[in-house]
């Protein structure tokens, strides 16, 4: 049938009557004819938003009460051509907040091998005579975001047994490795004393700067607290009071002279027991100048001079010039656990500021040349391309997740998941996820159910983002590779839902 032309009646002509009952017409017909029939080819129908997703897992994401868009899942077996078995929103780019993690431990496990480990170094700058350094004594840090009092203590222990006991000049605190400027922390939150997974990456740190506050009732009731590590020259002064509860915070104050003090506040009830409270009271420049001085003096040795800082090194590589010229060997160093054992760290426990350290390790010639975050940023781009990515598939800014900059498409999740599943290393990656019920941030979710202890999960939260990516055994003895991401102000209320897809992938993939 052709299409009706309906021409528009000339404005200046007096119609007779009989012309205007025509035109009349003509306009009713104009009015009710298909727009299809005036325009030529019909649009192809927009899929619906839930097409991608199996008829019974519809309801189960549905059940968020949140829309369509927010929601990007993408599931597939890991081995073979089949096609996904669900899929929501696979090409659009969603933060990824801690999954991000993922991307950052199969980088470094790839680039770096499973052998890999940190070091810090100590250096003596002076003549050693009879357990006395005539100089001092330089300890430069190469990222290891592992480093607890307690490493600090016994590498200090070996160094007095090797023949060092006393340090004549000063402790000196290097940290060469990273060179890191203020705007590279532009998008992630700042550190707080009662947020330490905030605390930024730092190519010496000891104990990420977290101090352990422990509080008990002592006698007749009194609260008491005490300090791991001890941190030297820093008056405590303890004001909590009895009774009114167990809430405790300490914070860093001026005292008489200017000089800092760490005020501890709060209450404390008999019944409260004895508790370790975790806070960042301090910079971490000077958390780590006092604790090193008061683990060195702790493990038995004697310090004449002071610890000082060294935020900007004087050389153009690792390790320091010798009398003669040539770059001088380390009188000792500190070794972390190998790589496998990093990675299983940062994700169980979505360490933060170990994710960005490890980024920061990547930078080819890393610790001999410094890194910068602009060089990791270009190397884990460039690793992604390797695997198959696009440039839009994957962003990471610093490794961790906390940068909202941190995106990805749930589609290309997987499929570095799927090609992770393959490599050599893939047993090590696997383990270091949280079980579903049994172990890390999964320790409390999924308890009851086909997933429990049968996935393989990184979390992700924040404010407005939920998320998990990894691996599920189903029933049918399948493996999928999953990633589930939701961007929305209200994504607290899809974690049950983000649950429920990974039982449902459990019992019927």
């Amino acid at each position: 049938m052709p299409p009706i032309e309906c021409s528009k009646p000339d404005e200046h002509a007096a119609p007779s009557r009989l012309a205007r009952r025509r035109l009349l017409l003509a306009g009713l017909t104009c009015a009710a004819a298909p727009a299809t029939l005036a325009v030529g080819p019909a649009r192809a129908p927009r899929p619906l938003p839930w097409s991608g997703l199996p008829a019974a897992l519809r309801s189960v994401v549905a059940r968020a009460g949140l829309p369509a868009s927010s929601i990007g899942l993408h599931v597939h077996e890991v081995e073979g051509k089949s096609p996904p078995l669900a899929t929501l929103n696979a090409e659009r780019p969603y933060q990824l907040a801690s999954t991000a993690k993922v991307v950052t431990a199969l980088a470094a496990l790839d680039l770096l091998g499973p052998h890999y480990r940190w070091r810090t170094y100590a250096f003596v700058r002076g003549q050693l005579t009879r357990g006395r350094l005539l100089g001092d004594l330089l300890i430069v840090g190469g990222g290891d975001a592992g480093l607890r009092s307690a490493d600090v203590r016994a590498w200090f222990s070996r160094m007095q047994a090797q023949g060092l006991q006393e340090v004549w000049g000063d402790i000196v605190l290097d940290r060469y490795a990273f060179r890191l400027r203020e705007e590279d922390h532009a998008r992630t939150p700042p550190p707080a004393p009662d947020r330490p997974h905030h605390v930024r990456p730092d190519a010496l740190t000891l104990d990420e700067g977290v101090l352990q506050l422990t509080v008990h009732s002592g006698a007749r009731g009194r609260p008491q607290v005490g300090l791991t590590p001890p941190l030297a020259g820093l008056p405590v002064r303890n004001e909590v009071r009895m009774g009114g509860g167990c809430v405790v915070w300490a914070q860093a104050a001026s005292g008489p002279q200017g000089r800092t003090q760490l005020a501890v506040r709060g209450q404390w009830s008999a019944g409260c027991g004895t508790r370790e409270i975790s806070l960042a009271p301090l910079a971490h420049d000077e958390y780590t100048v006092r604790a090193v001085e008061g683990l060195w003096r702790e493990a038995g040795g004697r310090l004449r001079g002071r610890v000082l800082d060294k935020r900007q090194p004087d050389r153009t590589m690792l390790m320091p010039m010798g009398p003669d010229g040539q770059p001088q060997l380390p009188f000792s160093v500190n070794l972390s656990e190998p790589l496998p054992q990093i990675i299983r760290e940062i994700n169980k426990t979505s360490d933060n500021m170990a994710a960005r350290n490890l980024m920061l390790s990547l930078v080819q010639g890393f610790p001999m040349r410094p890194a910068t975050l602009a060089e990791a940023r270009e190397r884990v781009a460039a690793w992604l391309r390797m695997q198959g990515l696009q440039g839009d598939d994957i962003a990471l800014e610093n490794g961790s997740g906390l940068s909202r900059a941190e995106r990805g498409k749930p589609r290309a999740m997987v499929q570095l998941l799927r090609h992770a599943w393959a490599h050599r290393q893939a047993q090590a990656f696997i383990d270091s996820l949280p079980v579903a019920g049994v172990d890390g941030t999964l320790a409390h979710r999924m308890t009851q159910g086909r997933a429990t202890g049968a996935a393989f999960l990184k979390t992700g939260t924040l404010l407005d983002t939920r998320a998990l990516a990894g691996y599920v055994l189903a029933s049918s003895g399948r493996m999928y590779a999953v990633a589930a991401l939701v961007n929305h102000p209200e994504a607290q209320r899809a974690t049950p839902t983000l649950d429920a897809v990974i039982e449902w992938v459990a019992r019927h993939g």
